[in-house]
């Protein structure tokens, strides 16, 4: 969601990529430590999602079956389109903003291939496997989240200079976005759900904004991406996004 570095700058081999930017998934290419990095993060992780995470989430992890083992897009794509008509495609690491838009607005997910190294569990700079396909990739198994993601990229491909306010959009919503439930407040956001720390943060943490969700005044909120936040921004339901989507930007 921000302008791309020179491809050699970047962590991912670019050198396979189709033009629409998507390589394919090699899963004999995953080693037994990327595999124990999957596991490590997504036992500790599912544990919080459990406690923390949407209902939408949790029943999006267990309907594709996300489990210890790093995902095979191709299976998780047998259960994902019939749902919703998503699909996961591999992408080698970050991606232009239009690329991403255009997936997104023909029900595209792009993952990325690679995954993190143990020494970065907690965090890491460019958004990895385990960040997009766990954080992201649940919710779109609820058809109503679906179509927001879809709409979003609609209008992603429309919004010429004023990219950056619905950037902010997606920061404060698709990545640190909170809801308020039946049973209190709850999580969906990709950014917090893959991360231990931004979770018991955004949750629990004293020193932190949750502040109704607004369109016009999250567009003005401007974000930092290498801190924990300081602001969230609150759904009471998740129908709230798409007059969000539709809010003008220009």
């Amino acid at each position: 969601m921000e302008t791309l570095a020179p491809l050699d700058t970047l962590r991912g081999d670019y050198r396979a990529m189709a033009v629409d930017w998507t390589v394919p998934q090699d899963l004999d290419s995953y080693s037994t430590e990327d595999q124990d990095v999957w596991r490590l993060l997504a036992e500790r992780q599912t544990r919080l999602a459990e406690r923390h995470a949407c209902a939408e989430f949790v029943q999006g992890l267990r309907t594709l079956g996300i489990s210890e083992a790093i995902p095979d897009f191709a299976e998780v794509n047998r259960r994902l389109e019939p749902l919703t008509g998503w699909r996961v495609v591999g992408v080698p690491g970050l991606i232009p903003d239009q690329a991403f838009y255009d997936h997104l607005a023909h029900r595209r997910f792009p993952v990325t291939v690679w995954i993190r190294r143990r020494s970065e569990i907690d965090y890491l700079v460019e958004p990895d496997l385990f960040h997009d396909f766990f954080g992201h990739v649940p919710l779109l198994s609820n058809p109503v989240f679906a179509d927001y993601m879809q709409l979003y990229g609609q209008r992603g491909i429309e919004a010429g200079p004023s990219i950056d306010l619905l950037a902010r959009l997606y920061w404060y919503t698709v990545e640190f976005g909170l809801i308020r439930t039946p049973a209190g407040l709850k999580i969906y956001g990709a950014g917090i759900l893959s991360s231990a720390s931004e979770v018991r943060h955004a949750i629990e943490g004293k020193d932190v904004e949750r502040l109704p969700f607004e369109a016009s005044r999250v567009m003005r909120r401007p974000y930092e991406i290498d801190k924990l936040q300081h602001t969230y921004f609150v759904l009471d339901d998740f129908r709230q996004l798409f007059e969000a989507a539709r809010t003008r930007i220009a």
